[in-house]
């Protein structure tokens, strides 16, 4: 891995900075259903001016009062809320540490806001944007809106729409057995994501560079 290039990654994004958000949750209503898992990828700009994941932030996360748990998305993200191991902190918590390093990383790369990566994007958002509004943090550090969708690109770019496939097609590992932790789905779809970014780095520099 070479040095990171902290100074272009606003020029390649439009001042945007990508992160990458994977939310593991009890349902698919971001309203109602907890959010249990939340991890952020850092990615950044090398000095051969491809972009790679660097830092990688994973929180358990405690259920909101009154949240709903369905017993069926349990199973499949393996997720014991109840667990006493496990090393659950509260949802404001959790949302701050990440926004920390967001932050942190805004500042040094001197974008002006960060947008969400995401693998069926709408999805992390939507719970990202409903655990923000119920902990009434003012200041978060993502778009509300926009967000970049690693299914939709991968679907452009490798005729692949489910993550361990478009993995596949882009030459990457997927271990199932691994899958539905936030932090393993995270840092796979920020691999996803840098592959088919830096794979359309030549369009890119063309583009900026006539």
């Amino acid at each position: 891995m070479t040095e990171p290039n902290n100074g272009n990654i606003a020029k390649r994004f439009r001042g945007y900075l990508p992160v990458v958000i994977d939310v593991e949750t009890g349902g698919f209503n971001a309203t109602t259903d907890a959010l249990l898992e939340i991890a952020a990828v850092i990615l950044k700009l090398n000095d051969g001016e491809e972009l790679e994941p660097v830092e990688v932030f994973r929180y358990h996360v405690k259920p909101f009062e009154g949240a709903n748990m369905e017993s069926s998305s349990l199973e499949v993200i393996g997720i014991d809320p109840d667990h006493p191991l496990r090393p659950a902190i509260e949802e404001r918590d959790a949302l701050q540490r990440v926004f920390r390093e967001v932050r942190r990383e805004l500042r040094a790369t001197e974008c002006n806001r960060a947008i969400l990566v995401g693998h069926n994007s709408f999805f992390d958002l939507n719970f990202l944007n409903a655990a923000v509004e119920r902990c009434g943090i003012k200041r978060n550090p993502f778009h509300p809106f926009s967000s970049f969708d690693t299914a939709t690109l991968a679907g452009v770019a490798l005729g692949q729409t489910v993550l361990a496939r478009a993995l596949h097609a882009a030459g990457l590992e997927f271990d199932a057995d691994e899958a539905h932790s936030a932090a393993y789905d995270a840092g796979k779809t920020a691999e996803l994501f840098c592959a088919i970014v830096n794979r359309y780095k030549p369009v890119y520099e063309t583009w900026v560079r006539p």
